[in-house]
């Protein structure tokens, strides 16, 4: 079976490990895979692997765009003649299905800001074969659509934790939370630095990501927080730090709390959508969304404590990548069968 990926960019995203996984990952089950995207460091891997890659340029929500980046998939579309394409998000879906008219578009439903669902829910009704979302969380009224939570695919470090530390110049003894997030409104790190500020000790905040908002977050932030900009080596932080902690507004199933908890890292997290069906078997704290106090509260209490951060690592281990491939590749045969 030939699957396209079709994805807006291949960068540090969590939907952009998804797809860098499952297509490295689609000979297992019998796929011969492609990406169509607006480029970015995972493309690197899939083309070590001979993975076709077709560049399109990203939309960005202007009807121009969009057209731009059909034509773009469309080519791709001619070349790589996919039997189903799958793909990423409402934009990507649209972009699709003006691309290929004719082809199943499967979508994968990563998540959008409450206010904007019953627009995606629309284009998804005229654009989508079939939808799946990756939490059961998420609800898109009007819709009949299939859960398939993410997963985290295998990786290890390729650094220890005292190089990695080394190289950031944080000293061994010195605990650490890493926030793998991009620095965008939805993450909310202005909860989190508020958050900070209420730590005390000689612990380091460690912010992995960049966005709209660094500028004013780095303004603002309290002492003790590093900005580590875009980062293709989570893995290897994840190694260095003692507590990865995420604030955001609203998630889908966040691949980087999924690669925490298979690194044996314990999480501080809003207690929001898929977030908390990470948690639901353990594996960290699930804190209000928007309350800084009881952010602080809850990181104090793993920080300071390698008892309690063992005890809130432990989790059921349900998310696996096996599972996650079996589970796509069962519905997109059962979607080409009844064509």
């Amino acid at each position: 079976m030939r699957v396209l990926h079709v994805i807006s960019e291949m960068g540090a995203g969590g939907a952009e490990a998804l797809v860098a996984g499952m297509a490295l990952a689609g000979g297992d089950v019998g796929w011969e895979s492609a990406v169509a995207s607006g480029g970015g460091f995972r493309v690197d891997a899939l083309r070590a692997a001979e993975i076709p890659v077709f560049d399109v340029p990203v939309a960005r929500r202007s009807a121009l765009g969009v057209l731009r980046a059909a034509w773009a998939v469309r080519v791709a579309v001619r070349r790589f003649r996919p039997d189903v394409v799958l793909a990423h998000n409402v934009s990507a879906s649209l972009v699709a299905r003006l691309a290929s008219p004719r082809r199943p578009v499967v979508t994968v439903f990563h998540g959008v800001a409450s206010a904007d669902v019953p627009g995606a829910v629309r284009v998804l009704r005229r654009v989508s074969t079939v939808v799946v979302t990756v939490t059961s969380a998420h609800r898109l009224s009007g819709l009949s659509v299939v859960v398939i939570p993410n997963a985290a695919f295998p990786s290890v470090p390729s650094a220890d934790r005292a190089t990695v530390r080394a190289r950031l110049g944080t000293p061994l003894d010195v605990p650490v939370a890493l926030c793998p997030a991009r620095l965008e409104p939805q993450k909310r790190h202005d909860v989190l630095l508020d958050a900070w500020a209420q730590i005390p000790g000689d612990a380091e905040l460690w912010l992995a990501g960049d966005g709209s908002l660094r500028s004013s977050l780095e303004s603002s932030a309290p002492a003790r927080v590093r900005f580590l900009g875009t980062r293709t080596d989570v893995r290897d932080l994840l190694e260095a730090a003692d507590v990865t902690v995420l604030t955001s507004d609203w998630e889908g199933m966040p691949i980087a709390l999924l690669e925490s908890l298979a690194a044996g890292r314990p999480i501080v997290a809003s207690d929001v959508d898929g977030v908390r069906e990470v948690l639901s078997g353990g594996g960290g704290v699930l804190v209000p969304r928007r309350n800084p106090a009881r952010t602080a509260k809850a990181l104090r209490g793993l920080l300071h404590s390698p008892a309690a951060r063992s005890v809130a690592a432990s989790h059921d281990g349900s998310a696996d990548a096996h599972t996650l491939m079996k589970s796509y590749d069962e519905l997109l045969r059962t979607v080409l069968e009844g064509r």
